[in-house]
């Protein structure tokens, strides 16, 4: 809204608010057309409505506009309102001049005919640039709703990971934001402007877009022998087996005119070593301790048990998995197996190379590919030394980032938005070069990616979801990442500022369960002459 002669300039660019209030197109109460008022008329019929005094108008109700006259000082008087149509021939809009001016004697005159053709035609234009700015809005929500739709989806993968896509761009963002508050020291140059951060926003939100090509039961193993279900139920029922067929060696023995006692003293031993040792491959599944050599050796020792399969494994199965059993003839039955096994269609191949595992290949990936797909062998898998994830699943889950940067790369972004790729792709790189998929170092990456690793790690160490494992308190974490700074893996002077700024503590009150808020001292962890809080 603009008055020169008043000296008024409201909406848009100046920053003022119109205090006016918006004008009704239809009655709130019966859905009637607003037809008193000249510019909700306008949009309403589509139509141009050109009027030589609002004082003489009978067609309209111009007592708002007189009562405005009448506070400012001024006379209202010719009205030309010109709907604004955009490329679908709808009305976007409403162009409302006031008070045409002769030219020679400046005196207050009627729109002519013969200007309003003109004024029409502008009006075309100034609904084309406001069509073309709407729809650039739209294609923004569009955008952003789609990347938060995507974001969303992967925490929902996982109830270990849920929130994750949203919290960490978060607090990516608070994290730039103090970095280009900062006017002295090692970020006494940086800067992002609306355009940038938007972009590092974008960035935060499709950082884990990878992760829609990782399976769940990955991304999600709590034993070790969990694929689609728990192979632990099938491990038991052998175990059950093997200890009905001694219940029946031993019945057997006693028709023969075995010694009854003797024999039952023998199927009693026999019974508590098969239950002490089912015991021991359970908490195997665990993964909580590390499997040391001789917790390795006693896991082969009781995998070499045996039992006796009557019924054909071959039947009853997917495509895929009767594929993998058909690589080796199948065994006449019965057929006499180790209680647990590592079997050739444990092993899935790879169909198609990794893109990591290809010399030179153009995305520059530098990780060791392991050379199958998975393994899911039994002894195999319960040997695992930490934990409950295979070297080929490990492979797996930081393959999401390999996805990631492979996904983003096809995308045509624009201009202001070409750095979303990197900015996404490298939260698991590390500040010496040893992380990953690309093997970067501090000098490699740019702040804003620096900005996100930091970010990614403090959101998983602070997250209450994860499985087998409590929420940390704050301090712990803090002392975590801190460790995480001595060895390089961390922008150092990152790190203080996300310190010194309080912006964990800020993180903390917004996303943490209060229990997990503790005192942190960051005296312990910043440089002396660093200013800071407790």
């Amino acid at each position: 809204m603009r008055t020169d002669s008043l000296d008024i300039a409201l909406g848009s660019t100046t920053g003022k608010e119109i205090t006016f209030p918006p004008l009704r197109m239809y009655d709130p109460d019966t859905g009637e057309e607003n037809r008193k008022n000249v510019a909700t008329w306008a949009a309403i019929s589509g139509t141009s409505v050109n009027i030589p005094d609002a004082y003489e108008a009978d067609d309209f109700d111009f007592t708002g506009t007189k009562k405005f006259d009448e506070g400012m000082g001024y006379r209202s008087k010719s009205f030309l309102t010109v709907p604004l149509k955009d490329s679908q021939d709808e009305i976007i809009g409403v162009l409302q001049l006031l008070n045409a001016v002769e030219d020679e004697t400046e005196e207050v005159i009627a729109f002519s005919k013969e200007i309003q053709p003109l004024i029409e035609a502008l009006a075309s234009q100034a609904a084309v640039a406001l069509d073309n700015q709407q729809l650039l809005e739209a294609q923004k929500k569009l955008l952003d709703s789609f990347i938060e739709l995507i974001a969303s989806a992967i925490d929902a993968k996982s109830p270990y990971t849920g929130g994750h896509c949203q919290r960490v761009p978060e607090l990516t963002k608070m994290l730039a934001r103090a970095a280009c508050a900062t006017d002295d020291g090692p970020f006494a140059e940086f800067d992002l402007d609306d355009d940038q951060m938007y972009e590092l926003h974008i960035g935060a939100w499709l950082h884990d877009c990878g992760k829609v090509t990782t399976p769940e039961y990955v991304v999600g193993k709590a034993t070790k022998l969990e694929t689609i279900y728990d192979r632990i139920h099938e491990v038991r029922t052998r175990f059950e087996v093997v200890k009905r067929d001694s219940v029946i060696d031993y019945l057997k023995a006693v028709i023969d005119d075995g010694d009854p006692e003797a024999l039952k003293g023998e199927l009693e031993e026999r019974l508590a070593k098969l239950d002490d040792d089912y015991s021991f491959i359970a908490e195997c599944n665990m993964g909580g301790e590390f499997m040391a050599p001789e917790l390795v050796e006693r896991l082969t020792e009781i995998g070499r048990i045996q039992w006796t399969r009557t019924l054909s494994n071959r039947i009853g199965l997917s495509f895929e998995e009767k594929k993998r059993m058909d690589r080796t003839p199948e065994p006449a039955l019965p057929i006499v197996e180790n209680l647990l096994s590592d079997r050739d269609d444990h092993v899935i191949y790879r169909e198609i190379p990794e893109p990591a595992a290809i010399n030179d290949n153009p995305y520059g990936f530098q990780l060791d590919v392991p050379e199958h797909k998975y393994n899911l062998g039994e002894v195999y898998n319960l040997a695992i030394g930490r934990g409950t994830l295979t070297e080929e699943e490990r492979f797996k889950i930081n393959d999401h980032i390999v996805q990631t940067i492979i996904m983003l790369e096809q995308l045509p972004f624009p201009k202001h938005l070409a750095k979303v790729p990197e900015y996404a792709g490298g939260h698991h790189e590390k500040m010496d070069g040893t992380g990953y998929p690309k093997k970067l170092n501090q000098d490699d990456m740019s702040l804003p990616a620096r900005i996100m690793a930091i970010a990614d790690i403090f959101e998983a160490l602070t997250a209450a979801e994860r499985p087998h494992k409590p929420a940390k308190p704050l301090s712990a974490c803090v002392k975590i990442m801190s460790f995480m700074k001595k060895d390089a893996h961390i922008d150092s002077d990152l790190f203080e500022l996300f310190l010194t700024s309080g912006i964990y503590k800020e993180y903390a009150e917004r996303f943490l369960d209060p229990a997990q808020i503790d005192e942190v001292d960051i005296s312990e962890y910043v440089s002396t002459g660093s200013d800071g809080d407790d």
